[in-house]
């Protein structure tokens, strides 16, 4: 029994932010349109894999016409050499060579056009990959990995799909059904012609009309099948929270929930399919029934041989076997080019921070100077409105980092802060004013050059599901083991990795888990001291550190900003008493600035936050019942 295979998913949102209204789906000759480009690139194969298509259906249709002279030579008198000589020698290796010629020329046909279809799907996939890569932090914070995911995978398989449907089952249909419908046409009456030719428009016709019906449940299924995945994905990246909270009990409910849709779903997408096999073959029986009913008459009547009945009998069975699965190819290119839309609509998603088209490369030999220019900034924006009219975060900020100098940032949270480190970085555009690097606005900058100047070691550090040796080289890739081990020492993590059974090769688990939180931190300042960049952003860098740590990184990290141009986050004031200025952020805005022991004369915001602190770690220290 044929079934339906579930190969589609749900659109993402449109990326949060973006105020461009979300295109319309593109139609299925779009889509293609979109895909051809990437097949052109290999125009050659193309026109050898059709030529091979043409030259295995030819040999298909010769085989009833051989089929047809070999039965009627059984009408040979006994006793006559040319049953002998004709029959056996000379149509039977025709027949044979025939059948092996269809067979050679199909897998010659996947042989050569093997190359274009893998490189168009890598081709598609890797340009996705980059664009992803390439769109705004905006997007990434409001994606779903697991449903974004699940559309890449369908669109790489629904490249390949609609290839080897189209190319390797619909084309060659058509020429054969081209074919055959000539040479009924020519050997006998048109009626044999426009019997197959009436039976296809009406194959086609329903096959089309009942799949379009059927699309409105196939979208449910799929939506709902992406809304499933991404909720498992969800619950196994949050493992320890449901943990944490013992709610294995409602996850499991949650999503047994998702799957009893799902499940419902595919009941009616089952029951609609049922609908249109039984049409399809009801359609299929007549045309037969008509056929060979025809044909009979014609052998009765003695206008046609024995042989010109089989011969029809096996030119319809030909037909019959891909029109059989006319209707699965229809839903399978259908579902494909939905697929392969849906992955073409991440590629058509604008980037909201792009370079410009003048953009020059940052030349950072030197810690340059940082400023930042009557900075405003908001990162909700409602559809339509300029940037910086929804939930503003920073308020008309300005301040400088003079070259190889240390500038801190310290406030309560939601202050905006980490907001800093995210527009020099350049996740996001400033909505008004400009930030500049060695005088240059950095939006008139490659994003490339301008990363590539920057290092930071971020209050929340995420590893790759790999070694301790290849985390601490993301830092710079090609760096030797020497070079590694030497940024390990600076962050005082060497002893602990090289404690580990196996040494730098020791597996840090997915986004890291299998380490501490100071032990990740560690991993992230020594891959920011292996990039050696001349502008370093320290945000909240030793938060999860003790103690005992925290002071011993400290001078580290001191080291590591000597000579280049630094911007600490910091709650903990400790951290930041050597800065050369000390800037005091509240709701978005600066509210004081100086040096540590300047703002405390000043018996300010920073003096009061800085007692409070002082108290709380004194009565930390103080023995219970002291």
């Amino acid at each position: 029994m044929r079934r339906e295979t579930l190969s589609a998913a749900s659109a993402l949102p449109p990326e949060a932010g973006s105020s461009a209204v979300p295109a319309p789906p593109r139609g299925d000759w779009a889509t293609l349109s979109k895909l051809l480009p990437y097949l052109w690139t290999y125009k050659y194969r193309v026109v050898a894999a059709l030529a091979c298509v043409i030259a295995a259906k030819a040999a298909n249709v010769s085989v009833p016409l051989l089929l047809k002279e070999l039965v009627d030579a059984l009408s040979i008198p006994i006793g006559d050499p040319r049953a002998v000589l004709v029959v056996p020698a000379g149509l039977l290796l025709a027949y044979g060579a025939l059948r092996l010629a269809n067979t050679v020329f199909t897998e010659l046909r996947e042989l050569v056009f093997a190359k274009a279809t893998e490189g168009a799907a890598r081709s598609i996939s890797l340009q996705v990959f980059e664009h992803l890569h390439a769109l705004s932090l905006r997007f990434h914070l409001e994606r779903q990995t697991g449903g974004m995911t699940r559309d890449m995978e369908r669109g790489t398989r629904g490249v390949q799909s609609l290839i080897s449907y189209s190319l390797y089952s619909i084309v060659p249909t058509l020429v054969e059904v081209g074919l055959v419908l000539t040479l009924l046409a020519v050997k006998f009456d048109a009626s044999f012609a426009w019997i197959t030719l009436a039976a296809l428009a009406a194959y086609i016709g329903f096959t089309v009309t009942v799949t379009e019906w059927r699309t409105q449940f196939r979208k449910q299924m799929n939506e709902l099948d992406s809304s499933s995945h991404s909720k498992a994905i969800d619950s196994l990246l949050n493992y320890e929270t449901v943990k944490y909270f013992n709610n294995e009990g409602f996850e499991a409910r949650r999503y047994d929930e998702s799957l009893d849709r799902l499940r419902r779903a595919k009941l009616k997408s089952q029951s609609t399919l049922s609908l249109l096999n039984t049409g399809q073959q009801l359609l299929i029986a007549c045309a037969l029934i008509a056929m060979l009913w025809r044909a009979t008459e014609g052998v009765v009547a003695g206008r046609l041989t024995l042989g010109d009945l089989v011969m029809i009998n096996a030119f319809m069975i030909q037909l019959y076997i891909p029109l059989n699965f006319l209707g699965v190819l229809y839903r399978e290119i259908k579902q494909a080019l939905t697929d392969l839309e849906k992955m073409f609509g991440l590629l058509d998603r604008e980037r909201e921070v792009r370079d410009a088209p003048d953009a020059t490369e940052l030349r950072a030999d030197a810690p340059p100077v940082v400023r930042f220019e009557n900075v405003s900034f908001a990162y909700d924006r409602a559809e339509g409105e300029q940037p910086g009219l929804a939930r503003p975060i920073l308020h008309d900020l300005s301040f400088e980092i003079p070259a190889g100098h240390t500038v801190a940032v310290v406030g309560p949270s939601g202050a905006g802060k980490s907001t800093l480190a995210r527009l020099l970085f350049r996740f996001y555009d400033v909505g008004e004013g400009r930030i500049t690097i060695a005088g240059h606005d950095i939006r008139a900058l490659t994003q490339a050059s301008l990363r590539r100047s920057i290092g930071i070691v971020p209050q929340d550090t995420v590893l790759f599901n790999d070694t301790v040796a290849y985390n601490i080289a993301y830092g710079r890739p090609g760096a030797t083991q020497a070079e590694i081990e030497a940024a390990a020492q600076a962050a005082r993590i060497h002893g602990f990795i090289a404690s580990a059974p196996v040494g730098y090769q020791t597996m840090v688990g997915e986004r890291g888990l299998k380490l501490s939180g100071g032990e990740k931190q560690r991993v992230a300042i020594a891959r920011t001291l292996l990039k050696n960049p001349p502008i370093v952003i320290f945000d909240e860098a030793t938060s999860a550190l003790d103690s005992a740590n925290e002071r011993a990184i400290q001078a580290e990290l001191q080291t590591a900003a000597r000579n280049k141009t630094a911007l600490v986050i910091a709650h903990r004031l400790s951290t930041v008493v050597d800065a050369d200025e000390i800037l005091v952020l509240e709701a978005g805005r600066i509210v004081e600035r100086g040096t540590h022991a300047a703002l405390l004369a000043q018996n300010g915001r920073y003096a009061q936050m800085w007692a409070l602190q002082q108290s709380s770690a004194e009565g930390a220290s103080s023995p219970a019942g002291a």
